[in-house]
């Protein structure tokens, strides 16, 4: 991928698509990831500082310290109006409304806190006539891998067609700080969680994998050009295949 072209495609892109939309302006969760660090730069180029606001949406006993300073410093850094959200109290009161969540796994309550943050970003983009822009990559969106009506509740994904690896390379392009590039993927939902962990597999293996597999390799030449085992191909194409509600508009019977 050239990454020139694709960063004024993405621009181009935000910049479009917020002209048709007729707002003033966008919100980004920003995370201390780098994911949402990309997407708020782009952003930046596309509309301006003035016409982007920064959300970061802690979870006061589990966000990590560094996490809340990272997303501070990338606002400072990109001079956007940015706003610190603790999602503690609004999680810790719908526990509290349900009187089994006591025996909620933790992907339920993970994805909870998703759909928590999700609605700040839409409260403040009502108010504010803007558009909810999305975070997510390529990866995450062909595994699935993110809350359905969470971080997957958005307007526009600008990044969705840059695998996890090239947003690092494009990342790297802009000079966005360092730290940001080499920490460690999380989506912050428990305690020690790591992407790459959870999906036994490293996003440098996995993009090979789902490169090869958008091409229609065969299984066996998969594992042969990648070195994957034959568990952790069956683990991709599985996400692949029972998350693929996800990526489609609700399904609805056709009555004419």
């Amino acid at each position: 991928m050239d990454l020139e072209i694709a960063q004024n495609r993405i621009i181009e892109f935000i910049r479009n698509e917020t002209g048709k939309a007729g707002v003033g302006g966008a919100v980004v969760g920003i995370s201390g990831g780098i994911d949402s660090a990309l997407t708020a730069t782009l952003t930046v180029k596309a509309l301006g500082k003035e016409r982007v606001l920064g959300l970061h949406m802690p979870e006061s006993s589990l966000t990590p310290a560094a996490d809340s300073e990272d997303a501070k410093n990338l606002a400072d850094w990109l001079g956007i109006k940015y706003r610190t959200i603790d999602i503690a109290g609004v999680v810790s009161a719908f526990m509290a409304a349900v009187p089994e969540s006591e025996s909620a796994d933790r992907l339920t309550r993970g994805n909870l806190k998703a759909r928590a943050r999700m609605s700040f970003l839409y409260f403040h983009a009502n108010m504010l006539n803007r558009m909810v822009i999305g975070t997510g990559n390529k990866t995450e969106i062909l595994l699935g891998y993110y809350t359905k009506y969470g971080d997957g509740g958005v307007d526009l994904e600008p990044i969705g067609g840059l695998y996890k690896t090239e947003v690092w390379e494009l990342s790297r392009r802009l000079g966005i700080p360092d730290p940001l590039i080499t920490k460690k993927p999380s989506a912050g939902l428990w305690e020690g969680q790591t992407d790459e962990a959870e999906l036994g597999i490293s996003y440098l293996k996995v993009d090979e994998v789902l490169r090869l597999i958008e091409k229609g390799t065969e299984p066996e030449n998969i594992m042969n050009a990648t070195g994957i085992s034959v568990e952790q191909l069956n683990s991709v194409t599985r996400r692949i295949e029972i998350n693929e509600h996800k990526r489609k508009a609700p399904p609805a019977p056709e009555l004419h």
